[in-house]
């Protein structure tokens, strides 16, 4: 094999990330490029995996790291013999550091679905998180630069277009008169009829602005999926983990959304074993996947990152952590399996994917029949549940 080859790890924005290096590389000669995470020890152990894995199957290539563990953990990664290179996390995406031409306009998608990338970094200092000393100050693309992006990946065909960041609701801070998420978000359905589909990625919950809101409670177009960083589920973890909201600041956005669009679909993001966090803390964390209906649930069992204030508080056993989050897993398991029976019989507007699976608005996950074309959105009718799959 020859060429360029993007291997992505982590969030949605290292996806968009890796598809503009891949469109950008072209067929550069035998490049393999790691764009690496390391929001967990867990997501840095990964990385590595990754690294060694690629030179055993490109054994002759170029092989370079870029991505937030490439900043973060940049001397322990330059030490493995498999890395020819590091590229800085900020300048990943600049075609002079890969000694290619400046594109003319942004890539084309790769996928089905199109991640633009709108907001960058991060201002919050969180006390478990790594990922402002890998992604720096948060930085927003301005509304022309996002709808020219939006109009360019729909002249190719994209159906469903996602909006994700670091911390996309920072979205506009940084930009002259603070616009809110909402406004860039009315931005691109207004400008944008054709548009199918809108989709958002993670949200912190307790910045989403009157007009985001009223758009997600009555916009079709914008997808019924939403995904809260919620992180816990009792108020004193959060506040040790300095986060922005409580519980009851979640509950009350879940509550009066779903009272307008009942079919919304709850995801968020939960951390299991945080310092300090006593049974009871934990039975918090498990009854919140009830209380926000959560069918979504990404579950990461803690584990402290050096230099964070986190990685200093008491921390609890690993074989305790690891049970926690295991009950959280069979928790938002069990909750999602209800919500899954429950569309067996409703008809389900489906974007067909490459992998002959598609995604209803709700973020359910559909097989397809196998003559329908990736890209295409179609009804489709589930009649059973294989593997937890609809059918």
């Amino acid at each position: 094999m020859s060429g360029a080859d993007v291997i992505s790890l982590g969030c949605r924005l290292n996806i968009a990330e890796s598809e503009r290096m891949k469109a950008m590389l072209g067929e550069a000669d035998d490049v393999v490029v790691i764009n690496s995470c390391a929001v967990t020890s867990e997501a840095v152990r990964q990385t590595r995996q990754a690294i060694r894995k690629a030179r055993r199957e490109r054994p002759d290539a170029r092989l370079l790291v870029t991505g937030c563990a490439a900043d973060i953990e940049r001397e322990q990664l330059a030490d493995m013999p498999e890395v020819d290179g590091l590229i800085a996390n900020e300048r990943k995406l600049d075609p002079r550091v890969w000694n290619v031409p400046l594109p003319e306009a942004p890539p084309a998608p790769t996928r089905t679905r199109a991640f633009i990338a709108v907001q960058n970094g991060c201002d919050h200092a969180c006390t478990f998180c790594v990922i402002p000393q890998g992604r720096g100050k948060s930085r927003s693309m301005t509304i022309a630069q996002v709808l020219k992006e939006v109009e360019h990946h729909l002249e190719q065909g994209a159906k469903e277009v996602v909006l994700t960041g670091v911390d996309v609701t920072s979205w506009g801070h940084d930009l002259a008169g603070t616009p809110p998420l909402g406004e860039l978000v009315g931005s691109v359905l207004e400008g944008f009829h054709q548009l199918k589909r809108l989709r958002m990625s993670s949200l912190d919950g307790i910045e989403i602005d009157d007009q985001l809101f009223e758009l997600f409670a009555s916009e079709e177009r914008l997808m019924p999926h939403l995904h809260l960083s919620m992180q816990h589920g009792h108020d004193l973890i959060l506040k040790r983990m300095k986060r922005r909201h409580l519980r009851d600041d979640a509950v009350d956005l879940v509550q009066r959304l779903k009272a307008r669009r009942p079919d919304l679909a709850v995801g968020a993001d939960l951390i299991a074993g945080f310092p300090t966090e006593s049974d009871e803390h934990h039975q918090a964390n498990l009854s919140i996947i009830e209380e926000l209906d959560i069918v979504h649930g990404h579950i990461f069992p803690y584990s402290p990152r050096p230099g964070t204030p986190a990685a200093r508080m008491p921390q609890l056993d690993r074989g305790i952590v690891k049970a926690r989050a295991a009950d959280l897993r069979e928790a938002v398991k069990a909750r999602r399996a209800r919500w899954v029976e429950g569309l067996v019989g409703e008809t389900l507007p489906v974007l067909v994917e490459r992998d002959g699976t598609g995604y209803a608005p709700n973020y359910a996950r559909v097989e397809c029949p196998a003559d329908a074309t990736p890209g295409e959105i179609v009804n489709l009718t589930p009649q059973r549940l294989e593997g937890g799959m609809l059918v």
